[in-house]
């Protein structure tokens, strides 16, 4: 038996790479000082998987910004307009976007990694797609690793995956076609790796947890058939994960390849399926045991269960045990914890990091030989306590919120009038131009506000002194906004870390690491919240800094918060109940602070719902159960106000097309959305639907340092004039601004603000 990580996370524990690539993007330290960087990353990376004693360690699961980038560099699969330029450049220019010396280039897509709050770069593909190897990264991770003393298996995404999470930029053709072409440029890769003399290659197929055509699943047959006839020494582990096989089990159990990855824990009934088919032949199953994706101790008894099923029915040597998914979407180390105030010593008995999780890996392994090992014992007896202790604990439960949800009435999820009734008089009372200007909430978090935050929490700033630059910061922010001549201004979020975080920090049932960073995508890190026990809101949360920003100007200030939904989705959500009651309790809390908002005179509340297409299941079936509680929750939020405050959502990085029946059910008066990387095709989806509110499709990518020009913004407004009403349309930047810099805000909103102005100016003309 033999245990395996399948990815671990790469930017380091204290977000050593997010800093050495943010350096190197501002020209503060050479490529060089990066390299020495990342090295220094993957050797502990490494060292601490081979000390724990896990004996298939990943490479080639370290990137730089995204594991699919890096696949669409490795495969030569370049677009056009990135070939004038070279190395680091060229690879984060792909991701960002490029605007010096004469070279202005837009970035490629970005969207969620199945269902996670991952984002990867979005490969593009055209009819005469040309494809090259450049195995360099792949096979120097392998050559690093020898040289510590450790054979790793090198990770890579495989190739109907990576067709299938691409787009066709040109019509008359399937990605599928290009199989072909793909394949051959996939048999130099295998047959490089293959002669560094490593064991085993994991080929990452999590597209096989979806559903696909019969024309998907047999280019998956045609591609592993090629793959099993390359003649090589090394062994292929297909991985899946996020969910079962489903209907494509018995396909993906008659591939010829040697290991079988299974994520038992998305879904353990799985692996007695596999077991009765008796089609896994001589193949080594790869029991995804320990949890990739939450923060929960694993629970010893239960997990040694299924491997004593799967032992006693293969042997043990055709079993293996490891994690369910890449660690990348956990926090690294819990002991950085240690003297982390903010968690419960009785809750932290609960929670394992990654680190600890390569220990629950080694344990069971261990305790299933069943062999009389003093430390095991302890550490399994421990871990039965623990879940106990959890199962039984009073801090779990609440039972005013309890009381709460159950008298939820079918009323307290629908406003009073239809959206026309609501439009009319919101019209009346706010009186905003066509094409009226805003943004999505935040703005620049500078090194100064992060760092004024950072004394407030330490304690070495007073309460009067913090609140004074809040004010300072925010009354700036309100007066740029006037100058520029927004229409519906925010007061900044200056105050706030995190979307989730933040609110988090003031509800019930909720707690926060110190240390608990995730990638997000690229540089960007997150902390998610992790919720413990019920939730409730004590006091109200943001009534007084946007009161505040609404008593300082004329123009109407959006009140800003973040949709139950996306707060359960972007956390570490109790895995005791069903999702869905958790997310009502925090339904119920956001609907306390938009009543509150309301009754403090902010005409406009924004609801953001981003991570809705993201909690999407993999699989069509469920999907109606998960999209009404969902949708459910967000009315739950927003139905208590009356017919002249207006209700706005945000959502970004999402395919809409297959849910956006569900998204107009939400009722949401306007809705925002990111559409400027794919030049306004994601509208596409709203216009065919005929959407009937208001929608702000995004003229601004913010998640590229590249200004966008008026020509530029007024280009897309006059494609979604084209497809929409004039009077519904929005003008807004794709998502918040909190991760750029002043100066190319300022003028990417001039930009902006003018043209919303030539809009009007031709809509004046024809009228």
């Amino acid at each position: 038996m033999k245990t395996i990580v399948l990815g671990y996370p790469r930017i380091g524990e204290k977000r050593e790479l997010k800093r050495a690539i943010e350096k190197y993007w501002k020209n503060d330290i050479s490529e060089d000082v990066l390299v020495k960087v990342t090295n220094e990353l993957r050797t502990k990376t490494w060292k601490t998987q081979q000390n724990y004693g896990i004996d298939l360690i990943s490479s080639n699961d370290f990137s730089l910004y995204d594991q699919v980038l890096d696949m669409c560099i490795t495969l030569g699969c370049i677009p056009q307009r990135f070939k004038d330029l070279l190395g680091l450049q060229q690879y984060f220019a792909m991701a960002r976007g490029h605007q010096a010396n004469s070279v202005d280039v837009t970035a490629m897509e970005m969207t969620k990694w199945f269902d996670t709050n991952y984002h990867y770069i979005v490969p593009e593909f055209i009819k005469k797609q040309y494809f090259k190897l450049n195995s360099n990264k792949i096979i120097s991770e392998i050559k690093e690793a020898k040289a510590l003393g450790i054979t790793t298996k090198p990770v890579i995404i495989g190739p109907i995956t990576f067709l299938l999470l691409g787009k066709e930029k040109e019509e008359g053709f399937n990605r599928l076609n290009l199989l072909n072409k793909l394949l051959p440029v996939y048999k130099e890769l295998v047959l490089e790796i293959d002669q560094e003399g490593v064991d085993y290659l994991q080929i990452d197929e999590p597209i096989l947890s979806t559903d696909l055509t019969e024309q998907e699943q047999a280019a998956i047959v045609k591609a592993y058939n090629y793959f099993s006839k390359i003649g090589v020494n090394l062994k292929f582990i297909l991985a899946n994960y996020f969910d079962c096989y489903g209907k494509n089990l018995e396909l993906a159990l008659k591939l010829p390849v040697h290991v079988l990855h299974i994520d038992v824990v998305r879904c353990s009934l799985q692996l007695e399926d596999i077991l009765e088919t008796k089609l896994l032949g001589d193949k080594v199953l790869s029991l995804g045991i320990v949890d990739g994706r939450n923060i929960w101790i694993n629970d010893f008894k239960k997990s040694l269960k299924l491997i004593e099923r799967a032992k006693n029915e293969l042997g043990e040597n055709q079993v293996w045990i490891g994690t369910s998914c890449s660690l990348l979407h956990v926090p690294y180390n819990l002991e950085l914890e240690e003297n982390n105030e903010n968690i419960n010593s009785e809750v932290k008995q609960w929670l394992a990091f990654a680190k600890q999780k390569l220990q629950e890996i080694v344990v069971l392994k261990e305790k299933s030989f069943q062999e009389e090992d003093v430390r095991v014992n302890a550490l399994f007896e421990k871990n039965q306590e623990a879940n106990q202790s959890r199962k039984v604990s009073s801090l779990i439960h609440d039972q005013n919120v309890q009381q709460r949800l159950d008298s939820l009435k079918g009323t307290d999820s629908e406003r009073d009038s239809l959206f026309s009734i609501r439009q009319a008089q919101q019209r009346k009372e706010l009186k905003l131009p066509v094409f009226p200007t805003t943004t999505i909430g935040s703005f620049p978090q500078t090194k100064e506000v992060r760092q004024t935050r950072s004394k407030f929490k330490k304690g070495e700033l007073s309460q009067e002194d913090y609140d004074a630059f809040i004010k300072k910061e925010t009354e700036e922010t309100i007066r740029f906004q006037e100058d520029v001549d927004l229409d519906v201004l925010v007061h900044g979020e200056f105050e706030r870390n995190d979307m989730v975080e933040y609110f988090g920090e003031q509800l019930e049932g909720f707690l926060f690491t110190k240390f608990g960073w995730v990638q997000s995508y690229g540089t960007r890190c997150v902390k998610p919240p992790i919720i413990y026990g019920d939730v409730s809101r004590p006091t109200p949360m943001t009534v007084k800094w946007s009161s505040y920003a609404q008593s300082i100007t004329h123009k109407y200030v959006k009140g800003m918060l973040t949709g139950p939904v996306t707060i359960l989705q972007w956390s570490f959500v109790r895995n005791d109940q069903p999702r869905s009651v958790t997310c009502n309790q925090i339904a119920l809390a956001i609907r306390d602070e938009v009543n509150d908002l309301e009754k403090a005179g902010l005409k406009i509340i924004q609801i953001d719902e981003p991570a809705l297409r993201e909690g999407l299941p993999l699989r069509k079936e469920d999907w109606k159960a998960y999209l009404d509680w969902a949708v459910n929750a967000f009315k739950i939020s927003a139905s208590g106000v009356s017919d002249h405050t207006q209700i706005h959502t945000h959502m970004c990085y999402a395919e809409f097309n297959d849910i956006i029946e569900s998204i107009a059910k939400m009722d949401a008066d306007v809705i925002t959305i990111e559409t400027s990387r794919s030049e306004m095709e994601l509208l596409k989806a709203f216009v065919d639907f005929k959407y009937p509110n208001e929608i702000g499709p995004g003229v601004y990518d913010i998640h590229s340092p590249r200004i966008p020009s008026q020509e530029e913004m007024e280009h897309l407004l006059d494609k979604a004039s084209n497809l929409l009403p004039s009077g519904n349309v929005w003008v807004n930047p794709d998502c918040g601004l909190k991760t750029r810099d002043w100066p190319e805000t300022k003028t990417a909103l001039k930009n902006l603000v003018l043209s919303a102005n030539r809009m009007r100016e031709k809509l004046s003309h024809v009228i």
